[in-house]
């Protein structure tokens, strides 16, 4: 695969290195489609009996005010709740530089807070606009007086749940994993016995906890563990998991992903789903059980599976072209599905042809081919069109194409769909 297009695919994925080989490299998920902030994050766990920081959230600066003084903390934190990293750094279009700030008066979180509430924030994650920011986390500051690492997640080789640490934390965990894997510590959970006293008490010395700080960090190791089971997540990241000088231990921060699968028994946790900084259409998309990732190019490549996705884009790219998006169909496809899909892609003005690269295992083809036929007679498709179809009821589906009376290029092999694609756009 072209190196650069895989990159830039992959960032658009949920990616994690993979610690529990203890090699180098990544792997590949679904994309999570739940966003939450991270007040939404820090909530949940307080909610399980998770020590965190007290906090308060506010949408004006007089509440941030209020929400400083009633703390009471020595030292106070001010986070602007957006979705992308590096806030610290950010620059907000009031002319305020930095997302994240920390005080010792009231008065001045106020002050702090009107710069940043209904500013965009612009950091290194996110577009050159930046981001709106609708709400600021008021918490107090804590010290921390040592960083370690601690995650659970799931593992298909492992057939379940993993507890993964390292008393190295703070950093970025895959740099500790690459020069230091004797520093990964791993413990497999049973899904049916859960997590044991003595497991949890080994990654907390583990991950360098000693006297009465292990057996607080075992506690904090064990109600993770219960929230990652309670919310049907796929990953609880803490980074850093550390202790005070005042002998505390602290989930100073957290990435939670949720299974989208369980989405009908944790209607309350996807009711917080914070789609305010999401492409729309990728709000869109998502509506009708579609995936979409927006990029830079003008071929638009309607696929079904990520890894099909990340290849249609390298091979148009091999071949000089660049992809304005991917749009996944995913497995139980429906003929208005693949309707809704053609109207999302020919609304984006960026787009001048479109790709289909189906791979029909659980997908049928035939039902692909009438939602195309169907959506190029109903929105007068205006944009070259190369299809390439293969799997189950292909020969009916390239035979409900060729009748069709559409102007629809065939195409014979991934190959060959992308140098047409890429040949239909450079005619214009």
């Amino acid at each position: 695969m072209a190196a650069s297009m895989s990159g830039q695919v992959l960032r658009n994925l949920s990616v994690r290195s993979s610690l529990l080989s203890g090699k180098q490299g990544v792997q590949v998920t679904s994309r999570r489609w739940l966003n939450l902030q991270e007040y939404q994050s820090k909530k949940l766990m307080a909610d399980h009996g998770v020590t965190v920081q007290r906090f308060f959230v506010a949408d004006t600066a007089s509440d941030a005010f209020e929400a400083a003084k009633k703390l009471k903390a020595r030292e106070i934190v001010l986070k602007a709740q957006i979705l992308a990293g590096g806030r610290g750094k950010g620059v907000f279009d009031s002319g305020l530089k930095g997302g994240v700030h920390l005080t010792t008066d009231p008065n001045k979180v106020g002050t702090l807070a009107k710069q940043m509430i209904g500013y965009k924030l612009t950091t290194k994650q996110t577009s050159k606009d930046g981001v709106k920011v609708n709400k600021v986390m008021v918490a107090e500051a804590l010290d921390i007086s040592r960083e370690t690492y601690l995650a659970i997640l799931m593992d298909r080789a492992c057939n379940g749940p993993v507890l993964v640490g390292s008393p190295q934390g703070g950093v970025d965990i895959e740099e500790v994993a690459e020069k230091t894997p004797e520093l990964i510590f791993k413990e497999e959970i049973d899904i049916f016995d859960g997590i044991k006293d003595s497991q949890a008490l080994r990654m907390a010395d583990n991950l360098g906890f000693k006297g009465p700080l292990q057996n607080q960090a075992a506690d904090q190791i064990k109600r993770l563990y219960d929230l990652f089971l309670k919310v049907d997540a796929t990953q609880v990241e803490v980074n850093p998991f550390g202790e005070t000088p005042q002998g505390q231990v602290v989930c100073f921060d957290a990435k939670i992903n949720f299974d989208d699968n369980a989405e009908f028994r944790q209607k309350a946790i996807f009711a917080m789903d914070d789609t305010s900084e999401t492409d729309p259409i990728e709000s869109e998309a998502a509506s009708y059980d579609l995936k979409y990732i927006g990029m830079d190019g003008n071929i638009a490549c309607f696929v079904n599976g990520a890894g099909l996705a990340m290849a249609t884009c390298d091979i148009i790219d091999l071949h000089g072209g660049k992809p304005a998006n991917f749009l996944d169909l995913g497995g139980g496809v429906k003929e208005a599905q693949v309707y809704q899909a053609f109207k999302l892609l020919t609304a984006d003005p960026k787009v001048e042809a479109i790709l289909v690269n189906i791979f029909g295992g659980i997908v049928n083809c035939a039902i692909v081919a009438n939602g195309i036929t169907k959506a190029c007679r109903e929105l007068g498709l205006k944009v070259p069109l190369v299809v390439r179809l293969e799997g189950t009821n292909v020969h009916e589906a390239k035979k409900i194409l060729s009748e069709s009376g559409l102007p629809i290029t065939a195409a014979n092999d991934l190959e060959d769909a992308a140098r047409k694609a890429v040949a239909s756009v450079a005619k214009k």
